[in-house]
Order: C-alpha cells, then sequence, then structure tokens
C-alpha cells in the first residue's frame, strides 16, 4: 500500500501542459526567477540537448550560444519555477544525447530542421 501512495502522489504532480519535444529541438523555456522577493519571468532560448529520468524527477538539457561562450542549463520538467516550454523548431538528430554540439563551432554546429 505504501507504493502504490507514493504514485499516486507522483502522479498528481506531473505536469500535463507541455509540449512534446526532443533532444534537437530549439526550445523557449521561461523560468520563474525570484530575487530580493521579487518574482521576473527570463528565458532561455536554446537547443535541448538531451532528456533524463522518467516520471516526477525528469529533468532536461537546454544550450544556448551567449557570445562566444556556451551556456547549458539542467532543468526539472514537473518543476512550479517552469512556466511555460514553446517548441520554436524541430530538429532531426540521429542520438537521444547530442553532447557532441559541445565541441562544435559555427556550420558544424548546425541541426537539420524538421518541416
Amino acid at each position: 500500500m505504501d507504493k502504490n501512495l507514493v504514485a499516486k502522489v507522483a502522479a498528481s504532480q506531473l505536469r500535463h501542459d507541455l509540449p512534446n519535444f526532443s533532444s534537437g529541438d530549439t526550445i523557449k523555456v521561461s523560468v520563474r526567477i525570484i530575487e530580493n522577493g521579487k518574482s521576473r519571468i527570463q528565458i532561455f532560448e536554446g537547443v535541448c540537448m538531451g532528456r533524463r529520468g522518467n516520471g516526477i524527477a525528469e529533468t532536461f538539457r537546454v544550450r544556448k550560444m551567449s557570445g562566444a561562450i556556451g551556456v547549458e542549463r539542467i532543468l526539472p520538467i514537473n518543476s512550479p519555477a517552469v512556466v511555460s516550454i514553446e517548441v520554436v523548431k524541430k530538429g532531426k538528430v540521429r542520438r537521444n544525447k547530442i553532447n557532441y554540439l559541445r565541441g562544435r563551432r559555427g556550420k558544424s554546429a548546425r541541426i537539420k530542421q524538421v518541416l
């Protein structure tokens, strides 16, 4: 009965309002940030490098280039800090985790688009 209770609580905290996205997709993630007691929403746009875990513990990694520096963020999908996720472009990649993007610059870092 204890496992059943844990499964019920975890199922009640899953989010169903987010779109389907996978690695290679360019996404916009709106994240709520609280500073000095004030709340604001910051948009982080980049390529999804992969998803990990399942259920309540599922996370995804987003990478963007800020100038010439790559910035990566790992975000939990079911976090209340993640306000929304919007898919900007669908990408076609052959791997689930596209960590090879870290060593690439310029044209070699491009991802094919799905039309």
